[in-house]
């Protein structure tokens, strides 16, 4: 099995936070993620898109690529995103870290937010259920984005999270999308300036 990789899109060389980016995947696939993932390589436009903005701000980014396509119960997926956060806390110390997710990707960052780094998740189109924790968001925020023309994922299952969400979390926030779909291509713009934005304020950093 190939080992999860870690790309950084450009930033600060002593970056005072981080974004950890977490790209897509398929409920059940055991196959590597290579170079030619659509999932990863839609992650790694928008990380290319958002670097300088974020890194203006002092914050790098980086994409994790997981071993495998597949959520597959989330025990590999999981791990891929723990190692990561290690690998970012081994090379940058401590830094305050957003794990900013699509679909899966945002499934996975609610399973790893208990991390002592993180200190808040957004999710973009996300994929999650009533079997996804969120206690693992104690004392962090959260921001989810959906649109309600999504047909992969459940737009009223991104509201009731958030709504369990709000017994636990420091804040948590749902963006209607409108009219917008599930793979961010749709005005692409809309979906980088709330990550852009959504990143900072959990950070603490002011926008604009």
């Amino acid at each position: 099995m190939p080992s999860p990789t870690l790309s950084s899109y450009g930033g600060p060389t002593s970056p005072d936070a981080l974004v950890l980016m977490l790209h897509g995947g398929r409920p059940h696939s055991q196959e590597p993620v290579g170079g030619r993932s659509a999932s990863w390589l839609r992650s790694a436009w928008m990380a290319r898109s958002i670097a300088g903005d974020l890194g203006r701000a002092g914050v790098g980014v980086s994409l994790l690529r997981y071993r495998q396509r597949g959520w597959n119960g989330g025990a590999g997926a999981t791990a891929d995103a723990r190692w990561a956060l290690d690998e970012l806390r081994a090379a940058h110390g401590g830094v305050p870290v957003v794990v900013l997710g699509h679909s899966m990707g945002a499934r996975v960052a609610v399973h790893v937010a208990d991390d002592p780094s993180v200190v808040g998740v957004v999710g973009l189109a996300p994929w999650w259920s009533a079997q996804d924790p969120v206690r693992t968001l104690a004392g962090r925020s959260l921001v989810a984005a959906h649109g309600r023309a999504d047909r992969i994922t459940s737009f009223t299952e991104t509201e009731r999270y958030v709504r369990r969400a709000r017994t636990v979390a420091t804040s948590a926030e749902l963006v209607d999308m409108g009219r917008l779909g599930h793979y961010l291509l749709g005005e692409a713009g809309r979906w980088n300036g709330v990550a852009v934005d959504s990143s900072l304020q959990a950070l603490g950093i002011s926008v604009g």
